[in-house]
């Protein structure tokens, strides 16, 4: 059996970055692991996703449609554009922080935050969203850079990464991040699960 995550956001959210993390949690649990990752949009802010596949499972790195065990959204409106590959029973942890695209601020369509929670509410169900309140996280931490590490953290505790636990992603950050930043990813992995503002079931 194979789990299947699919991580997405923005350019410049650490998408690419919480994938290498994930997919290094899994390998130091022994498990096999295939990624794919789209990334030539995050130069102009675009939308960018991984598909990490851990497991015996996992025989291609792409996921199918239908078949996300888990969504980790940075961006909510990402998580929507995601949700086809979700499966009927899927989770999706999202963040609640809106990245406004450039076509809403220059006269496009109005990005609407409460419809895309709506939605999602709707489409998943109570039991299978998380949310966490990104403003409330930023400030816990004292900056958005480790938003990225918060969404895994309070994913591996909702039971959506798998066989993938948080001490498995404290390993991982150990393993990959740069020095200089192994206090804060780490803090922002401590961040509680029964905190108010992380791992929230959506209301």
């Amino acid at each position: 059996m194979s789990t299947n995550v699919i991580l997405a956001g923005v350019g410049g959210q650490g998408a690419v970055l919480a994938s290498k993390l994930l997919a290094r949690a899994a390998m130091g649990r022994g498990l096999p692991v295939k990624t794919a990752e789209t990334i030539g949009m995050a130069q102009r802010g675009g939308s960018v996703f991984s598909h990490v596949r851990m497991g015996e499972g996992a025989h291609s790195p792409l996921v199918g449609r239908g078949r996300a065990d888990a969504i980790v959204a940075f961006e909510p409106a990402e998580a929507v554009r995601q949700l086809p590959f979700l499966r009927p029973d899927g989770m999706v942890v999202t963040s609640d922080a809106p990245v406004v695209p450039v076509s809403a601020a220059t006269g496009g369509p109005a990005y609407d935050l409460p419809a895309i929670m709506s939605y999602l509410r709707e489409r998943v169900g109570e039991k299978n969203l998380v949310v966490v309140e990104a403003a409330a996280a930023t400030d816990a931490l004292g900056t958005a850079r480790a938003m990225n590490v918060v969404l895994l953290g309070a994913a591996a505790r909702a039971g959506a990464l798998g066989p993938v636990t948080v001490d498995d992603l404290v390993s991982a950050v150990h393993a990959s991040v740069k020095p200089a930043f192994v206090d804060l990813d780490l803090a922002a992995l401590m961040i509680q699960g029964d905190s108010p503002f992380v791992s929230s079931k959506s209301q």
